[in-house]
């Protein structure tokens, strides 16, 4: 199987990229999802501080792979020559797939931090940070596991800076690369 990992700090525009892939029928996995769930499944709202403690303790549990040993059991239930994962964060999570993959592109999403902000005070969902110090403890959070790295050694990147629909077409060109 060919994996796609898209990474990309919060609010860069990953989804929209992984939105692409799905309008061109290729699965999409996506890794918050999985913190996201199990916030929930101990009972907790999926809000920033629980999020953060949930990721923290699964990564210190069970290994800084570990969300994407998760998502491997999820990756077994597709029968695609290839599968996007949506939100790789760590070199540890990168090895978890490249054990699996037969071949493995990076895609890295980038957008500045005040429009990342933006963004996510936009999207309004409820793991969203209510204020630009949790936005900037999040970011920090999310570099410190690793996600700097990650984004560093992407085969692609795309900068994401302007309008939803610029993006749109950026992405639909790229995933015409995969087809």
């Amino acid at each position: 199987m060919d994996l796609v990992i898209i990474t990309g700090m919060p609010g860069a525009g990953k989804g929209l990229l992984a939105d692409a892939f799905r309008v061109a029928g290729i699965p999409v996995i996506v890794m918050g999802n999985v913190i996201r769930s199990e916030t929930k499944r101990r009972g907790l709202e999926p809000n920033p501080a629980n999020t953060k403690q949930v990721m923290l303790e699964l990564r210190q549990k069970e290994g800084p792979g570990a969300v994407a040993k998760y998502c491997i059991s999820e990756l077994e239930q597709y029968h695609s020559p290839t599968t996007v994962i949506e939100g790789c964060r760590s070199l540890a999570e990168i090895d978890v797939f490249d054990d699996y993959a037969e071949k493995m592109t990076i895609i890295g999403v980038h957008a500045s931090p005040l429009i990342r902000f933006k963004r996510l005070m936009e999207r309004a969902r409820p793991d969203a940070p209510p204020n630009w110090d949790v936005f900037r403890e999040r970011d920090l959070r999310e570099l410190s596991v690793g996600l700097g790295a990650v984004i560093a050694l992407s085969d692609i990147m795309i900068i994401n800076e302007s309008s939803i629909e610029k993006m749109q077409k950026n992405s639909a060109e790229i995933v015409q690369r995969f087809l």
